[in-house]
């Protein structure tokens, strides 16, 4: 797998995961600092399988999938 692909593609996905999780809290009245925390550690965690998805994408795309060689 691209490593550096991956954690740039994971940095960009889980902000943008986190961020919808914390505002769907936020609007449905879960403003507690415990809701808060489990907004962030779900948008984390599912951020994971998108950022393998869209690396595996974009590295078929370019055809280097597997990253630099060394």
């Amino acid at each position: 797998m691209n490593w550096p692909l991956f954690s740039v593609i994971y940095a960009i996905a889980s902000t943008v995961t986190i961020g919808v999780f914390m505002i769907g809290a936020l609007v449905t009245g879960f403003n507690e600092i415990a809701h808060i925390q489990m907004a962030v550690a779900a948008g984390i965690l599912c951020s994971i399988p998108a950022g393998l998805f869209f690396t595996k994408k974009v590295g078929s795309i370019t055809g280097n999938e597997e990253g630099y060689k060394v």
